[in-house]
Protein backbone atom coordinates (compact mmCIF):
# COMPACT_ATOMS: atom_id res chain seq x y z
CA UNK A 1 0.00 0.00 0.00
CA UNK A 2 1.61 3.52 -0.88
CA UNK A 3 1.01 6.38 1.60
CA UNK A 4 -0.04 9.21 -0.40
CA UNK A 5 1.74 11.78 1.72
CA UNK A 6 5.22 9.96 0.29
CA UNK A 7 3.96 10.89 -2.82
CA UNK A 8 3.09 14.78 -2.02
CA UNK A 9 6.26 14.68 -0.40
CA UNK A 10 8.43 13.08 -3.06
CA UNK A 11 6.97 15.05 -5.42
CA UNK A 12 7.46 18.43 -3.27
CA UNK A 13 11.37 17.08 -3.05
CA UNK A 14 11.97 16.67 -6.55
CA UNK A 15 10.15 20.15 -7.34
CA UNK A 16 12.51 21.57 -4.91
CA UNK A 17 15.58 20.53 -6.33
CA UNK A 18 14.08 21.34 -9.83
CA UNK A 19 13.51 24.70 -9.13
CA UNK A 20 16.52 25.47 -7.73
CA UNK A 21 18.59 24.01 -10.40
CA UNK A 22 16.63 25.34 -13.00
CA UNK A 23 17.64 29.13 -11.42
CA UNK A 24 21.29 27.87 -13.04
CA UNK A 25 20.42 26.03 -16.34
CA UNK A 26 18.73 29.46 -18.60
CA UNK A 27 21.91 31.68 -17.67
CA UNK A 28 24.70 28.76 -18.08
CA UNK A 29 23.14 28.38 -21.65
CA UNK A 30 22.73 31.54 -22.89
CA UNK A 31 25.53 33.02 -21.31
CA UNK A 32 28.08 30.73 -23.10
CA UNK A 33 27.10 31.68 -26.35
CA UNK A 34 27.43 35.18 -25.58
CA UNK A 35 30.98 34.53 -24.67
CA UNK A 36 31.69 33.25 -27.86
CA UNK A 37 30.15 36.13 -29.45
CA UNK A 38 32.28 38.15 -27.73
CA UNK A 39 35.18 36.43 -28.36
CA UNK A 40 34.68 35.95 -31.80
CA UNK A 41 34.93 39.90 -32.53
CA UNK A 42 38.05 39.80 -30.19
CA UNK A 43 39.28 37.07 -32.84
CA UNK A 44 38.08 38.83 -35.68
CA UNK A 45 38.97 42.61 -35.14
CA UNK A 46 41.72 42.11 -32.94
CA UNK A 47 40.27 44.77 -30.57
CA UNK A 48 41.32 43.54 -26.61
CA UNK A 49 38.57 45.43 -25.11
CA UNK A 50 36.27 42.10 -26.51
CA UNK A 51 38.73 39.55 -24.57
CA UNK A 52 38.45 41.22 -22.13
CA UNK A 53 34.55 41.76 -22.15
CA UNK A 54 34.72 37.80 -22.64
CA UNK A 55 36.87 37.36 -19.66
CA UNK A 56 35.03 39.37 -17.60
CA UNK A 57 31.65 37.40 -18.38
CA UNK A 58 33.34 34.24 -18.36
CA UNK A 59 34.08 34.29 -14.65
CA UNK A 60 30.51 34.57 -14.14
CA UNK A 61 29.53 32.25 -16.18
CA UNK A 62 32.03 29.92 -14.70
CA UNK A 63 30.59 30.73 -11.30
CA UNK A 64 27.10 29.83 -11.97
CA UNK A 65 28.04 26.77 -14.52
CA UNK A 66 29.60 25.15 -11.45
CA UNK A 67 26.65 25.91 -9.15
CA UNK A 68 24.56 24.07 -11.74
CA UNK A 69 26.82 20.90 -11.78
CA UNK A 70 26.65 21.07 -8.31
CA UNK A 71 22.17 20.98 -7.79
CA UNK A 72 22.08 19.09 -10.93
CA UNK A 73 23.53 16.11 -9.67
CA UNK A 74 21.31 15.02 -7.09
CA UNK A 75 18.39 15.42 -9.53
CA UNK A 76 19.89 12.49 -11.40
CA UNK A 77 20.25 10.29 -8.39
CA UNK A 78 16.59 11.31 -7.05
CA UNK A 79 15.00 8.72 -9.98
CA UNK A 80 16.79 5.85 -7.88
CA UNK A 81 16.09 6.75 -4.66
CA UNK A 82 12.87 8.08 -4.60
CA UNK A 83 10.92 7.00 -8.12
CA UNK A 84 12.19 3.44 -7.75
CA UNK A 85 9.13 2.20 -9.47
CA UNK A 86 9.26 4.85 -11.93
CA UNK A 87 12.95 4.05 -12.67
CA UNK A 88 12.91 0.31 -13.38
CA UNK A 89 9.19 0.68 -15.31
CA UNK A 90 11.19 3.24 -17.69
CA UNK A 91 14.48 2.75 -17.30
CA UNK A 92 15.21 1.06 -20.69
CA UNK A 93 13.78 4.45 -22.25
CA UNK A 94 14.28 7.13 -19.85
CA UNK A 95 18.29 5.79 -18.97
CA UNK A 96 19.62 5.90 -22.16
CA UNK A 97 19.27 10.04 -22.33
CA UNK A 98 20.16 10.41 -19.26
CA UNK A 99 23.27 8.68 -20.18
CA UNK A 100 24.53 10.46 -22.97
CA UNK A 101 23.88 13.67 -21.33
CA UNK A 102 26.10 12.52 -18.26
CA UNK A 103 29.05 11.64 -21.13
CA UNK A 104 27.91 15.51 -22.63
CA UNK A 105 27.89 17.57 -19.77
CA UNK A 106 30.85 15.78 -17.34
CA UNK A 107 33.42 15.02 -19.99
CA UNK A 108 32.90 17.04 -23.04
CA UNK A 109 31.54 19.96 -21.22
CA UNK A 110 33.28 20.44 -18.59
CA UNK A 111 36.88 19.11 -19.86
CA UNK A 112 36.10 22.00 -22.42
CA UNK A 113 34.95 24.69 -19.69
CA UNK A 114 38.85 23.97 -18.19
CA UNK A 115 40.54 24.84 -21.47
CA UNK A 116 38.37 28.28 -22.04
CA UNK A 117 39.35 29.43 -18.34
CA UNK A 118 42.50 28.25 -18.10
CA UNK A 119 43.40 28.47 -21.89
CA UNK A 120 43.86 32.17 -22.94
CA UNK A 121 47.83 32.11 -22.56
CA UNK A 122 47.95 28.53 -23.17
CA UNK A 123 46.05 28.32 -26.88
CA UNK A 124 46.12 30.29 -30.37
CA UNK A 125 43.24 32.32 -30.75
CA UNK A 126 41.47 30.16 -32.92
CA UNK A 127 41.71 27.81 -30.49
CA UNK A 128 40.19 29.54 -27.83
CA UNK A 129 38.02 30.42 -29.89
CA UNK A 130 37.22 27.18 -30.78
CA UNK A 131 37.10 26.08 -27.08
CA UNK A 132 34.69 28.53 -25.98
CA UNK A 133 31.90 27.64 -29.20
CA UNK A 134 32.46 23.94 -27.92
CA UNK A 135 31.42 24.98 -24.29
CA UNK A 136 28.69 26.40 -25.31
CA UNK A 137 27.48 23.80 -27.96
CA UNK A 138 28.39 21.04 -25.21
CA UNK A 139 25.91 23.09 -22.70
CA UNK A 140 23.06 22.95 -25.25
CA UNK A 141 23.92 19.85 -26.33
CA UNK A 142 23.36 18.64 -22.74
CA UNK A 143 20.64 20.34 -22.53
CA UNK A 144 18.66 18.48 -25.27
CA UNK A 145 18.75 15.08 -23.68
CA UNK A 146 17.20 16.19 -20.82
CA UNK A 147 14.30 17.44 -22.95
CA UNK A 148 14.55 14.16 -24.38
CA UNK A 149 14.11 12.39 -21.35
CA UNK A 150 11.66 14.61 -20.05
CA UNK A 151 9.70 14.59 -23.43
CA UNK A 152 9.29 10.87 -23.22
CA UNK A 153 7.61 11.90 -19.77
CA UNK A 154 4.87 14.55 -21.61
CA UNK A 155 4.44 12.36 -25.10
CA UNK A 156 6.11 8.85 -24.61
CA UNK A 157 6.77 7.91 -28.00
CA UNK A 158 9.63 5.15 -29.10
CA UNK A 159 8.81 2.33 -26.60
CA UNK A 160 6.14 -0.47 -25.92
CA UNK A 161 4.90 -2.11 -22.79
CA UNK A 162 6.26 -5.51 -22.39
CA UNK A 163 3.72 -7.47 -20.33
CA UNK A 164 6.27 -10.77 -19.51
CA UNK A 165 8.14 -8.30 -18.06
CA UNK A 166 6.38 -5.85 -16.34
CA UNK A 167 8.34 -2.64 -18.18
CA UNK A 168 8.11 -0.49 -20.96
CA UNK A 169 10.91 -1.36 -23.14
CA UNK A 170 12.99 0.99 -26.30
CA UNK A 171 11.55 0.14 -29.73
CA UNK A 172 12.92 3.29 -31.60
CA UNK A 173 15.34 5.18 -30.79
CA UNK A 174 15.19 7.69 -33.55
CA UNK A 175 11.06 8.04 -32.69
CA UNK A 176 12.53 8.70 -29.20
CA UNK A 177 14.37 11.64 -30.06
CA UNK A 178 12.49 13.71 -32.43
CA UNK A 179 9.44 13.49 -30.84
CA UNK A 180 7.55 17.18 -31.28
CA UNK A 181 7.14 17.40 -27.94
CA UNK A 182 10.81 17.11 -27.01
CA UNK A 183 12.36 19.30 -29.96
CA UNK A 184 9.87 21.93 -29.56
CA UNK A 185 10.44 21.95 -25.92
CA UNK A 186 14.32 22.23 -26.36
CA UNK A 187 14.34 24.94 -28.71
CA UNK A 188 12.27 26.74 -26.16
CA UNK A 189 14.00 26.46 -23.30
CA UNK A 190 17.55 27.17 -25.01
CA UNK A 191 16.10 30.07 -26.37
CA UNK A 192 14.77 31.34 -23.29
CA UNK A 193 18.52 30.84 -21.69
CA UNK A 194 19.63 33.46 -24.23
CA UNK A 195 16.74 35.32 -23.18
CA UNK A 196 17.50 34.89 -19.57
CA UNK A 197 21.51 35.45 -19.94
CA UNK A 198 20.62 38.89 -22.13
CA UNK A 199 18.62 40.16 -19.55
CA UNK A 200 21.24 39.73 -16.80
CA UNK A 201 23.94 40.96 -19.12
CA UNK A 202 21.70 44.16 -19.62
CA UNK A 203 21.32 44.65 -16.21
CA UNK A 204 24.66 44.30 -14.84
CA UNK A 205 26.02 46.35 -17.60
CA UNK A 206 23.03 49.34 -16.71
CA UNK A 207 24.50 49.16 -13.02
CA UNK A 208 28.57 49.95 -14.17
CA UNK A 209 26.83 52.94 -16.62
CA UNK A 210 24.83 54.40 -13.11
CA UNK A 211 27.96 54.20 -11.57
CA UNK A 212 29.85 55.59 -14.15
CA UNK A 213 32.15 52.72 -14.01
CA UNK A 214 33.76 50.31 -16.89
CA UNK A 215 31.43 51.95 -19.61
CA UNK A 216 33.62 51.39 -22.23
CA UNK A 217 32.52 47.64 -21.46
CA UNK A 218 29.48 47.93 -20.23
CA UNK A 219 28.18 49.73 -23.25
CA UNK A 220 29.28 47.31 -25.68
CA UNK A 221 28.30 44.85 -23.31
CA UNK A 222 24.42 46.03 -23.30
CA UNK A 223 24.54 46.32 -26.82
CA UNK A 224 25.67 43.15 -27.88
CA UNK A 225 22.99 41.93 -25.19
CA UNK A 226 20.61 44.28 -26.62
CA UNK A 227 20.38 42.92 -30.27
CA UNK A 228 21.10 39.29 -29.13
CA UNK A 229 17.64 39.41 -26.24
CA UNK A 230 15.25 41.07 -28.94
CA UNK A 231 15.91 38.03 -31.59
CA UNK A 232 15.64 35.70 -28.84
CA UNK A 233 12.75 37.36 -26.78
CA UNK A 234 10.85 37.32 -30.29
CA UNK A 235 12.02 33.55 -30.94
CA UNK A 236 11.09 32.15 -27.75
CA UNK A 237 7.27 34.18 -28.16
CA UNK A 238 6.82 32.42 -31.42
CA UNK A 239 8.73 29.01 -30.82
CA UNK A 240 6.56 29.05 -27.22
CA UNK A 241 3.31 29.30 -29.64
CA UNK A 242 4.43 26.43 -31.69
CA UNK A 243 5.64 24.26 -28.16
CA UNK A 244 1.49 25.58 -27.32
CA UNK A 245 0.39 23.91 -30.47
CA UNK A 246 2.09 20.55 -30.82
CA UNK A 247 1.03 20.27 -26.44
CA UNK A 248 -2.98 20.69 -27.61
CA UNK A 249 -2.64 17.82 -29.76
CA UNK A 250 -0.17 15.25 -27.52
CA UNK A 251 -1.36 16.69 -24.45
CA UNK A 252 -4.97 17.96 -24.18
CA UNK A 253 -5.29 18.20 -20.07
CA UNK A 254 -2.65 20.22 -20.26
CA UNK A 255 -4.02 22.63 -22.44
CA UNK A 256 -7.33 22.85 -20.70
CA UNK A 257 -5.67 23.84 -17.46
CA UNK A 258 -3.57 26.46 -19.55
CA UNK A 259 -6.60 27.96 -20.99
CA UNK A 260 -8.81 27.13 -17.88
CA UNK A 261 -11.89 25.74 -20.37
CA UNK A 262 -14.07 23.59 -17.85
CA UNK A 263 -17.31 23.19 -20.30
CA UNK A 264 -17.51 22.42 -24.31
CA UNK A 265 -18.28 25.16 -25.92
CA UNK A 266 -19.42 26.06 -29.47
CA UNK A 267 -16.09 27.44 -31.83
CA UNK A 268 -15.41 30.16 -32.29
CA UNK A 269 -14.03 29.73 -28.81
CA UNK A 270 -13.02 32.63 -26.53
CA UNK A 271 -9.34 33.27 -24.65
CA UNK A 272 -9.74 34.04 -21.04
CA UNK A 273 -7.50 36.95 -20.17
CA UNK A 274 -7.90 36.50 -16.46
CA UNK A 275 -9.80 33.73 -14.63
CA UNK A 276 -10.80 32.01 -11.30
CA UNK A 277 -11.11 28.53 -11.60
CA UNK A 278 -13.44 26.54 -9.06
CA UNK A 279 -11.70 22.96 -8.98
CA UNK A 280 -14.52 21.96 -6.71
CA UNK A 281 -16.92 23.21 -9.15
CA UNK A 282 -15.70 22.95 -12.38
CA UNK A 283 -15.81 25.99 -13.66
CA UNK A 284 -14.64 29.30 -13.28
CA UNK A 285 -15.86 31.73 -11.19
CA UNK A 286 -14.67 34.81 -13.29
CA UNK A 287 -13.38 35.13 -16.48
CA UNK A 288 -12.48 37.82 -18.41
CA UNK A 289 -12.18 36.79 -22.12
CA UNK A 290 -11.03 37.81 -25.57
CA UNK A 291 -12.96 36.80 -28.86
CA UNK A 292 -12.14 33.84 -30.67
CA UNK A 293 -8.27 34.12 -29.52
CA UNK A 294 -7.72 30.29 -28.23
CA UNK A 295 -9.40 28.61 -31.13
CA UNK A 296 -6.95 31.03 -33.21
CA UNK A 297 -3.90 29.60 -31.11
CA UNK A 298 -4.73 26.25 -30.54
CA UNK A 299 -6.47 24.95 -34.01
CA UNK A 300 -5.54 27.93 -36.09
CA UNK A 301 -9.00 28.28 -36.96
CA UNK A 302 -12.23 29.23 -36.22
CA UNK A 303 -14.57 26.44 -36.60
CA UNK A 304 -12.55 23.55 -35.65
CA UNK A 305 -13.43 22.52 -31.52
CA UNK A 306 -11.46 22.82 -28.71
CA UNK A 307 -11.52 20.12 -25.70
CA UNK A 308 -12.61 21.24 -22.73
CA UNK A 309 -11.99 19.35 -19.02
CA UNK A 310 -16.01 17.98 -19.04
CA UNK A 311 -15.60 16.30 -22.31
CA UNK A 312 -11.87 14.77 -20.84
CA UNK A 313 -13.09 13.88 -17.46
CA UNK A 314 -16.07 11.78 -19.57
CA UNK A 315 -13.54 10.57 -21.72
CA UNK A 316 -11.29 9.28 -18.78
CA UNK A 317 -14.05 7.28 -17.15
CA UNK A 318 -14.15 5.16 -20.62
CA UNK A 319 -10.86 4.70 -20.38
CA UNK A 320 -10.68 3.84 -17.40
CA UNK A 321 -13.01 0.91 -16.95
CA UNK A 322 -11.23 0.11 -20.21
CA UNK A 323 -8.03 0.05 -18.23
CA UNK A 324 -9.36 -2.23 -15.58
CA UNK A 325 -10.10 -5.01 -17.79
CA UNK A 326 -6.21 -4.31 -19.17
CA UNK A 327 -5.26 -5.01 -15.39
CA UNK A 328 -6.86 -7.76 -14.53
CA UNK A 329 -5.90 -9.62 -17.47
CA UNK A 330 -2.27 -8.26 -17.26
CA UNK A 331 -2.46 -10.38 -13.34
CA UNK A 332 -4.46 -13.16 -15.00
CA UNK A 333 -1.12 -13.27 -17.55
CA UNK A 334 1.57 -13.19 -14.75
CA UNK A 335 -0.06 -16.07 -12.88
CA UNK A 336 -0.66 -17.78 -16.60
CA UNK A 337 1.60 -16.68 -19.23
CA UNK A 338 -0.08 -18.92 -21.66
CA UNK A 339 -3.85 -17.98 -20.76
CA UNK A 340 -5.06 -17.40 -24.41
CA UNK A 341 -8.41 -15.38 -23.63
CA UNK A 342 -6.51 -12.87 -21.37
CA UNK A 343 -3.77 -12.30 -23.74
CA UNK A 344 -6.73 -11.28 -25.98
CA UNK A 345 -8.45 -9.37 -23.51
CA UNK A 346 -4.99 -7.55 -22.72
CA UNK A 347 -4.31 -6.58 -26.11
CA UNK A 348 -7.52 -5.27 -26.80
CA UNK A 349 -7.42 -3.04 -23.52
CA UNK A 350 -3.77 -2.15 -23.45
CA UNK A 351 -3.75 1.21 -24.60
CA UNK A 352 -5.78 1.96 -21.50
CA UNK A 353 -3.68 0.01 -18.99
CA UNK A 354 -2.24 3.38 -17.70
CA UNK A 355 -5.85 4.36 -16.71
CA UNK A 356 -6.60 1.12 -15.26
CA UNK A 357 -3.21 1.23 -12.97
CA UNK A 358 -4.40 5.25 -12.58
CA UNK A 359 -8.05 4.36 -10.36
CA UNK A 360 -5.90 2.21 -8.40
CA UNK A 361 -5.24 5.02 -5.71
CA UNK A 362 -8.87 5.43 -4.71
CA UNK A 363 -9.72 1.24 -5.03
CA UNK A 364 -10.08 -0.57 -1.94
CA UNK A 365 -6.74 -2.13 -1.47
CA UNK A 366 -4.89 -0.19 -4.09
CA UNK A 367 -6.72 -2.75 -6.40
CA UNK A 368 -8.56 -1.63 -10.03
CA UNK A 369 -10.31 -4.72 -10.37
CA UNK A 370 -12.04 -3.28 -6.92
CA UNK A 371 -13.16 -0.02 -8.05
CA UNK A 372 -15.80 1.18 -7.22
CA UNK A 373 -17.93 4.21 -9.66
CA UNK A 374 -17.27 6.49 -7.39
CA UNK A 375 -13.44 5.82 -7.51
CA UNK A 376 -13.40 6.00 -11.52
CA UNK A 377 -15.36 9.64 -11.00
CA UNK A 378 -12.17 10.76 -8.64
CA UNK A 379 -9.84 9.37 -11.02
CA UNK A 380 -11.14 10.59 -14.20
CA UNK A 381 -11.13 13.92 -12.30
CA UNK A 382 -7.73 13.61 -11.73
CA UNK A 383 -6.63 13.50 -15.00
CA UNK A 384 -7.24 17.34 -15.16
CA UNK A 385 -4.01 18.63 -13.56
CA UNK A 386 -4.70 21.76 -11.26
CA UNK A 387 -6.45 24.29 -13.29
CA UNK A 388 -5.35 27.48 -10.93
CA UNK A 389 -1.22 26.76 -11.01
CA UNK A 390 -1.18 25.80 -14.63
CA UNK A 391 -3.78 28.41 -15.66
CA UNK A 392 -2.11 31.04 -13.68
CA UNK A 393 1.77 29.62 -14.22
CA UNK A 394 1.03 29.77 -17.87
CA UNK A 395 0.05 33.75 -17.35
CA UNK A 396 3.11 34.74 -15.71
CA UNK A 397 5.16 32.98 -18.05
CA UNK A 398 3.76 34.93 -21.00
CA UNK A 399 3.30 37.79 -19.26
CA UNK A 400 7.04 38.19 -18.43
CA UNK A 401 7.79 36.96 -21.80
CA UNK A 402 5.73 40.13 -23.67
CA UNK A 403 7.28 42.49 -20.95
CA UNK A 404 11.05 41.39 -21.77
CA UNK A 405 10.17 41.48 -25.24
CA UNK A 406 9.28 45.38 -24.76
CA UNK A 407 12.43 45.97 -22.81
CA UNK A 408 14.49 44.77 -25.38
CA UNK A 409 13.24 46.92 -28.03
CA UNK A 410 13.90 50.02 -25.85
CA UNK A 411 16.82 48.87 -25.24
CA UNK A 412 18.35 48.26 -28.66
CA UNK A 413 16.46 51.50 -30.02
CA UNK A 414 18.48 53.32 -26.86
CA UNK A 415 21.65 51.55 -27.44
CA UNK A 416 21.52 52.14 -31.34
CA UNK A 417 21.26 55.65 -30.68
CA UNK A 418 24.54 56.09 -28.49
CA UNK A 419 22.55 57.46 -25.60
CA UNK A 420 21.62 54.47 -23.32
CA UNK A 421 23.70 55.92 -20.50
CA UNK A 422 21.46 59.14 -20.52
CA UNK A 423 18.18 57.25 -19.31
CA UNK A 424 19.00 56.75 -16.09
CA UNK A 425 15.38 55.72 -15.75
CA UNK A 426 15.85 53.02 -17.71
CA UNK A 427 19.11 52.05 -16.70
CA UNK A 428 17.59 51.27 -13.16
CA UNK A 429 14.71 49.63 -14.45
CA UNK A 430 17.54 47.41 -16.39
CA UNK A 431 18.54 46.47 -12.78
CA UNK A 432 14.63 45.35 -11.94
CA UNK A 433 14.33 43.19 -14.97
CA UNK A 434 17.03 40.58 -14.18
CA UNK A 435 14.63 38.29 -11.88
CA UNK A 436 12.04 38.66 -14.64
CA UNK A 437 13.63 36.12 -17.01
CA UNK A 438 14.10 33.45 -13.95
CA UNK A 439 10.52 34.38 -12.77
CA UNK A 440 9.37 33.09 -16.17
CA UNK A 441 11.67 30.13 -16.65
CA UNK A 442 10.36 28.74 -13.22
CA UNK A 443 6.75 29.58 -14.29
CA UNK A 444 7.24 27.52 -17.43
CA UNK A 445 8.46 24.67 -15.58
CA UNK A 446 5.59 24.78 -13.71
CA UNK A 447 3.50 24.46 -16.35
CA UNK A 448 5.22 21.59 -17.91
CA UNK A 449 5.42 19.24 -14.97
CA UNK A 450 2.14 20.23 -12.87
CA UNK A 451 0.50 20.52 -16.63
CA UNK A 452 1.70 16.47 -17.01
CA UNK A 453 0.03 15.50 -13.33
CA UNK A 454 -1.23 13.46 -12.87
CA UNK A 455 1.00 11.12 -14.72
CA UNK A 456 4.60 10.90 -14.47
CA UNK A 457 4.53 9.04 -17.96
CA UNK A 458 1.49 10.62 -20.00
CA UNK A 459 -1.36 7.92 -19.81
CA UNK A 460 0.84 5.17 -18.99
CA UNK A 461 2.38 5.18 -15.84
CA UNK A 462 0.16 7.06 -12.71
CA UNK A 463 2.57 9.40 -10.33
CA UNK A 464 1.21 7.83 -7.49
CA UNK A 465 2.41 4.33 -8.27
CA UNK A 466 6.06 5.98 -9.51
CA UNK A 467 7.90 6.21 -5.83
CA UNK A 468 9.96 4.45 -3.88
CA UNK A 469 8.82 2.95 -0.36
CA UNK A 470 10.17 5.42 2.25
CA UNK A 471 8.50 6.33 5.33
CA UNK A 472 6.98 9.91 5.76
CA UNK A 473 9.71 10.30 8.60
CA UNK A 474 12.81 9.56 5.78
CA UNK A 475 11.32 12.11 3.45
CA UNK A 476 10.55 15.06 5.84
CA UNK A 477 14.24 14.48 6.84
CA UNK A 478 16.36 14.69 3.12
CA UNK A 479 13.47 17.02 2.05
CA UNK A 480 14.36 19.36 5.09
CA UNK A 481 18.07 18.43 4.17
CA UNK A 482 17.60 19.65 0.26
CA UNK A 483 16.23 22.74 0.97
CA UNK A 484 19.15 23.62 3.30
CA UNK A 485 21.75 22.70 1.12
CA UNK A 486 20.46 24.22 -2.44
CA UNK A 487 19.63 27.20 0.03
CA UNK A 488 23.23 27.30 0.87
CA UNK A 489 24.52 27.17 -2.97
CA UNK A 490 21.80 29.99 -3.87
CA UNK A 491 23.33 31.97 -0.81
CA UNK A 492 27.15 31.35 -2.61
CA UNK A 493 25.99 32.15 -5.98
CA UNK A 494 25.01 34.89 -4.98
CA UNK A 495 27.53 36.48 -3.02
CA UNK A 496 30.30 35.45 -5.75
CA UNK A 497 28.14 37.00 -8.35
CA UNK A 498 28.09 40.32 -6.43
CA UNK A 499 31.49 39.96 -5.23
CA UNK A 500 32.97 39.63 -8.76
CA UNK A 501 30.06 42.30 -10.28
CA UNK A 502 31.47 44.97 -7.90
CA UNK A 503 35.18 44.06 -8.55
CA UNK A 504 34.44 44.54 -12.31
CA UNK A 505 36.22 43.96 -15.43
CA UNK A 506 39.67 45.47 -16.13
CA UNK A 507 39.31 49.12 -16.19
CA UNK A 508 40.27 50.89 -20.36
CA UNK A 509 38.82 53.87 -19.18
CA UNK A 510 41.63 54.51 -16.72
CA UNK A 511 44.45 54.06 -19.50
CA UNK A 512 43.96 56.52 -22.74
CA UNK A 513 45.82 54.59 -24.97
CA UNK A 514 43.79 51.33 -24.71
CA UNK A 515 40.60 53.58 -24.14
CA UNK A 516 41.39 55.00 -28.03
CA UNK A 517 42.78 51.79 -29.38
CA UNK A 518 38.89 50.15 -28.22
CA UNK A 519 37.34 53.43 -29.93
Amino acid sequence: MIDPMVVDLSRWQFAATALYHFLFVPLTLGLSFMLAAMETVYVTTGRTIYRDMAQFWGKLFLINFALGVATGLTMEFQFGTNWAFYSSFVGDIFGAPLAIEGLMAFFMESTFVGLMVFGWSRLSKAQHLSVTYLVALGSNLSAVWILVANGFMQDPQGAMFNPATMRMELASFADLIFSHDAQSKFVHTSIAGFVTAAIFVCGVSAYYMLRGRHLAIAKRSFRMAALFGVLSSAGVITLGDALGFVGAHAHPSKLVAMEGIWHTEKPPVGFNLIAIPNEAEMRNDYALRIPYLTSLLVTRSLDEPVPSAEELVERAQGRIRSGIQAVTALKALQSEPDDAEARARFEAHQDDLGYGFLVGLYAQDQDPALATETDILLAARDAIPNMAMVFWSFRVMVAAGLLMLTFFILAVIFTLRNDVEHHRGFLRFSLLMIPVPFIACEAGWLVAEIGRQPWTVYEILPTWMSVSTHSVTHLVFSLTGFVLLYSTFIAIEMYLMVKFIRQGPTDHDRTPAITATAK
